[in-house]
């Protein structure tokens, strides 16, 4: 990755400077809290804090690897015995404070915020073996979590107890972490898209959404289950079918070359012709990887082209205020001529 990194900076610049821990951790493959990462045309070094630089010694094989002892002294000698005199930095992930005192420490050398994001995402982008490979068990961990939550889940267990059990099903199951702080909602509290979890409890004719990911490897997975506890209304079932069908017709659209407000718009206009248009709050899609929200997003302002290798949620929603909502979401990788869905469980309406 910090080849590729390094072949693809503009000729007028001779390296790129990484400090944000996501990064670092893409192009390092090493995970730490601190720690500066200089890539360069002359050779790059990550400089490891003391706390990680066994561990980092042993781990990262893409580049030299020194202590970091003091950035001020050591960032200005690497610069000149590299050659270093035009330097590309992270703007969207240092601070404005951060910027000032890394021009301070390198007068001597340009730092430019151009273009390196852009850079930076578009090689993230596209998945390798290896990640496609993490972000896969990280969902296989997810879909063994709703299996289980499906003998948990009745009449009066609260919407936290239903958040916590996910969570200890899937750090008991082999994840890491959890992917984002879990949302289980129930009743009309389905129709707040990013809802918290309470002591609400589940009564019978509720809608239960869960929206949930495990993590493997620093690789987050994610995926929305809704279910129905008891008989639910013709009118919810409506919209149950209403979302799956726009999510259907979504998945058909994504391969390479189509742009993302074309895979939005697929399930956007379905549900807009069944009437429910303005009750469909958000973008149909993200990137998933390192982080859980990555580039592309299926959004109705991005048009992008799609990649091979992008792997992306597909998500529409229907939340109807102070009634219910309905979200289903999976993830898929993009291929050639359609896309691999990554999660592997029913999107049929269950009933509890």
């Amino acid at each position: 990755m910090l080849d590729k990194l390094v072949s693809s900076l503009p000729s007028k610049v001779d390296g790129v400077l990484i400090v944000s821990e996501t990064n670092r951790r893409y192009f390092t493959s090493f995970h730490s809290s601190d720690g500066i990462l200089l890539a360069t045309k002359n050779g790059s070094v990550f400089l490891a804090d003391s706390r990680y630089i066994e561990e980092a010694q042993n781990v990262v094989k893409c580049c030299e690897v020194a202590e970091l002892k003091k950035a001020s002294e050591q960032l200005p000698e690497l610069c000149r015995k590299l050659d270093v005199r035009t330097l590309m930095v992270e703007s969207d992930r240092l601070t404005v404070s951060q910027l000032k005192a890394y021009r301070k420490m390198l007068k001597g050398v340009l730092l430019t915020t151009v273009s390196t994001d852009k850079l930076i995402d578009g090689l993230r982008e596209v998945k390798s073996e290896y990640e496609l490979e993490s972000i896969t068990k990280a969902q296989r961990i997810a879909e063994k979590a709703f299996d289980h939550i499906l003998s948990f889940i009745k009449e009066g267990v609260t919407e936290r107890e239903i958040a916590l059990e996910l969570d200890f099903f899937m750090l008991k199951n082999g994840a890491e972490a959890i992917s984002f702080e879990t949302i289980a909602i129930s009743g009309a509290n389905t129709s707040k898209p990013h809802g918290v979890p309470t002591d609400k409890k589940v009564r019978s004719g509720d809608f239960v959404t869960m929206d949930y990911g495990a993590v493997v490897n620093g690789y987050h997975s994610d995926m929305t289950r809704t279910v129905a506890v008891g008989e639910v209304s013709d009118e919810q079932v409506r919209v149950y079918n209403t979302v799956l069908e726009a999510q259907l017709r979504a998945l058909a659209t994504i391969k390479e070359g189509v742009k993302c407000f074309d895979a939005d718009a697929a399930a956007r206009e379905y549900i807009k012709e069944n009437g429910y248009g303005d009750y469909f709050r958000h973008s149909t899609g993200h990137g998933v990887g390192l982080e859980i929200h990555e580039k592309p997003n299926l959004s109705p302002k991005n048009d992008k082209r799609l990649q091979i290798g992008n792997i992306v949620t597909v998500e529409p929603g229907i939340y109807i205020p102070g009634k219910y909502g309905v979200r289903i979401e999976d993830m898929v990788i993009v291929t050639k001529n359609s896309c691999a869905n990554l999660t592997k469980i029913t999107k049929e309406l269950v009933k509890i």
